[in-house]
């Protein structure tokens, strides 16, 4: 009788244990155009794993890999302010600024998160990175925050925001 108490007891631990561990805690929130919020909550961190693998396929220049983790009517936001829209048009832009670049990013940090709006459940990974470019010659390194959108595994779209470092932050 014992034991069987010490069992019941055990399992309850456990369940509460796994419980707890799966449990997502807020972590701010998001703000839409209309003005109402979404509480941002932390989110599963396969979607870091998702983002860290865009991130190699792009340090080894790997466009085949990139364009399979791309949804086919991706949009990606550049610090610049245009807009990229379509798999096509990404790698476009990716092989000719590789090739007059030579982008290499370096990351400082990742977070997951997500969010709900009525029904639907978005996924975002958070992070930043150091970029280090070489144009004719010169080396020029970027600070970039990220905001990524992972769906099923993929990227849907993706904002970048940068700044140039200055020579004491390199």
């Amino acid at each position: 009788m014992k034991n069987y108490i010490l069992l019941i007891l055990s399992c309850f631990i456990i369940s509460c244990s796994v419980e707890n561990d799966t449990k997502k805690s807020e972590i701010g929130y998001e703000i839409d155009e209309n003005g109402t919020k979404y509480a941002l909550m932390s989110g599963d961190l396969s979607t870091v794993d998702v983002w860290a693998k865009y991130l190699e396929a792009h340090n080894s220049r790997d466009l085949e890999a990139i364009a399979a983790m791309n949804f086919d009517d991706i949009k990606i936001y550049a610090p610049d302010g245009n807009i990229i829209e379509g798999s096509d048009a990404h790698i476009g832009f990716l092989s000719d600024w590789f090739n007059n670049n030579s982008p290499k990013w370096k990351t400082h940090y990742m977070i997951a998160n997500e969010l709900t709006k009525g029904d639907e459940l978005e996924q975002w990974v958070t992070s930043c990175h150091e970029m280090t470019l070489t144009v004719e010659g010169n080396t020029i390194k970027v600070n970039q925050i990220h905001d990524a959108q992972i769906v099923d595994g993929k990227i849907k779209k993706f904002y970048v925001n940068e700044r140039v470092l200055t020579k004491s932050e390199e």
